[in-house]
């Protein structure tokens, strides 16, 4: 199963929705980095649920604990572990759903691959297996800050609502994180006529990655965009990837896709970013810019056809705790999924040249 993400700076997940706990194991975190549990917490509590009446009010503190990889409050240079211990599951919800196939959940796959299956929550494939992700992302996004790097996700799109504005700081002010006050009121009032009728939405979440310089990424099978839109649709419920102009480039003309080199304050820049700072696989330098389209969550209340596990035709309705639109709390996900992505990059980019070596050893 394939739970491992990174060549140098690798993180392996584990853990069930209803299990004892979940967690990450990061190899490859150099030492001396100054790291804390208070460091990873923030970006837990932007994940965790119960934080409105939009996602599941399944009650978790998701509170983190560090087991090993630090020492006085700085990295070692050893595996970086890290545990969240479940201590609300619920798992007499899904007793109903024990023999039949949930539409647009991995329940049928799972049984088609192994012949057995977690019914509670999904197990590896629940969206709570990301919590582990973020852990990860959180200690990544603290290194890049040490280079000046910087990750910042938020929700463009519910449903047909699209941001107009790019206020960041307004994010963090509404429950669905996104930089338009406005939109952010037509997004719930879109999302309570949907909640009306049993059913939810899904929407797109942007990201923005500041400060990485020029030659991060490999040519080939490594390129810089090719691994951030693995890492990105290894997120259980994206659909879409695209970065740039995305699919809109394949509608323009080559002197309009082109962005044209100038140079700016002494080095090469840009006098346009179609192709989201990324060319060849390799960063150029602008903003590294990003979407990922989120599918509405599939566990609705509505009636829906199904089979069950001996072929047999029926139906089902999905109650108990889940949430109507998933977008606003998979924001912090697609940021620590980016982070890691750059920092193993950052990693490898510092055996590129001989002089970068002979930089350390000579």
């Amino acid at each position: 199963m394939g739970s491992s993400f990174g060549k140098i700076f690798n993180v392996t997940t584990f853990g069930e929705s209803h299990g004892t706990a979940l967690g990450v194991v990061i190899d490859g975190c150099p030492a001396g980095l100054s790291l804390s549990q208070e460091d990873i917490q923030p970006y837990l509590d932007r994940r965790k649920p119960g934080q409105s009446k939009y996602v599941t009010k399944r009650a978790e503190s998701d509170a983190v604990e560090i087991l090993s990889g630090t020492f006085e409050g700085v990295t070692t240079g050893t595996p970086i572990a890290m545990a969240v211990y479940n201590t609300d599951q619920h798992s007499g919800d899904y007793t109903a759903l024990k023999d039949v196939f949930r539409p647009g959940h991995a329940d049928f796959g799972f049984y088609a691959k192994y012949g057995h299956r977690d019914h509670r929550g999904g197990g590896r494939s629940s969206g709570r297996e990301t919590l582990a992700r973020v852990c990860a992302g959180a200690v990544a996004a603290k290194l890049l800050k040490e280079f000046g790097i910087e990750v910042c996700a938020y929700t463009k799109s519910i449903g047909p609502v699209v941001i107009e504005k790019h206020e960041l700081s307004e994010a963090a002010n509404n429950p669905f994180y996104m930089p338009d006050k406005e939109a952010a009121v037509r997004a719930m009032e879109y999302l309570e006529y949907e909640m009306g009728k049993n059913d939810s939405v899904g929407g797109i979440v942007e990201c923005r990655i500041t400060g990485a310089f020029a030659g991060l990424g490999d040519p080939v099978f490594d390129k810089l965009d090719a691994n951030l839109a693995k890492a990105i649709m290894s997120i259980g419920a994206v659909k879409g990837f695209e970065i740039g102009d995305g699919f809109a480039a394949a509608e323009a003309a080559g002197s309009f896709n082109n962005d044209a080199f100038v140079m700016k304050d002494g080095r090469v820049s840009k006098e346009t970013n179609h192709a989201g700072g990324i060319l060849g696989g390799i960063s150029d330098g602008d903003t590294i810019i990003f979407r990922a389209a989120f599918k509405p969550t599939p566990s609705i209340a509505r009636e829906q056809k199904t089979v069950t596990v001996k072929g047999e035709d029926t139906a089902l309705s999905i109650h108990g705790r889940h949430d109507p639109v998933i977008v606003p709390r998979a924001v912090v996900v697609v940021e620590c999924m980016a982070a890691i992505v750059v920092c193993d990059a950052l990693l490898t980019n510092a055996t590129s040249r001989l002089s970068y070596l002979k930089n350390i050893y000579g």
